[in-house]
């Protein structure tokens, strides 16, 4: 065999070895990229269970929510309170329980509960809240206090002698949207106005609440 035979011979032969190297070579990087990927996809495994987990627990908290008849309760930060627990609570003018939550500077939100029902939930923020809970009348100031009471109802329009020697001057402005001025020693001190939604006003320690029904009731 000549020279230049063998000399090609040894090349092919080295070719062949190279060949091999980077076969065994690249089966070893595609196993190791599975195992990386295997060993991944366990904590995602783990991680659809919690989420499983967590969408069976917001179903329940929906399932309670769904009791309220405010539609915050449907919101995160409603979801959220159905799993923390109040920062105190009182009872109400009808045996009710309000659950009072403190959610920052002037804003709050009560819960009004019954037999572990959410009747109703409203809140402050920046301003006192009211509601018209079918005859209880219940207001919630910017400082997180409560007041409820029965009775006093006043039907607009009209104008009311209120509880404090207050005097409310109620007008119909549309559908389900009434606007109260507050008077007092004849002159026009504040505005309550209910569009869409109750309204309640903590008027130096008389506490007033105008409904969407044009009632409006006090007291002190």
């Amino acid at each position: 065999m000549s020279s230049n035979a063998v000399a090609r011979t040894v090349r092919r032969r080295t070719l062949r070895v190279a060949a091999a190297v980077l076969i065994a070579a690249a089966g070893f990087s595609l196993t190791a990229c599975n195992d990386s990927d295997a060993n991944a996809s366990k904590p995602a495994a783990s991680a659809s269970s919690n989420s499983a987990d967590s969408a069976t627990g917001a179903k329940g908290s929906d399932g309670s929510g769904a009791k309220g008849s405010d539609a915050k309760v449907g919101t995160e930060s409603g979801a959220a309170d159905e799993a923390a627990s109040p920062d105190r609570t009182e009872t109400l003018a009808d045996g009710s329980t309000g659950e009072i939550y403190e959610l920052g500077d002037q804003h709050y939100r009560l819960k009004i509960v019954n037999d572990g029902d959410v009747l109703a939930t409203f809140e402050t923020n920046g301003r006192d809240a009211g509601l018209d809970a079918n005859g209880m009348y219940v207001v919630l100031t910017m400082g997180g206090e409560v007041q409820s009471w029965m009775g006093g109802e006043h039907k607009a329009p009209g104008t009311f002698e209120l509880a404090g020697g207050w005097t409310a001057k109620v007008t119909k402005v549309g559908e389900a949207q009434y606007r109260a001025e507050i008077i007092g020693h004849g002159d026009v001190m504040g505005t309550m106005e209910a569009n869409g939604h109750d309204a309640g006003l903590d008027a130096n320690g008389v506490y007033i609440v105008l409904s969407t029904r044009g009632v409006i009731s006090a007291h002190e």
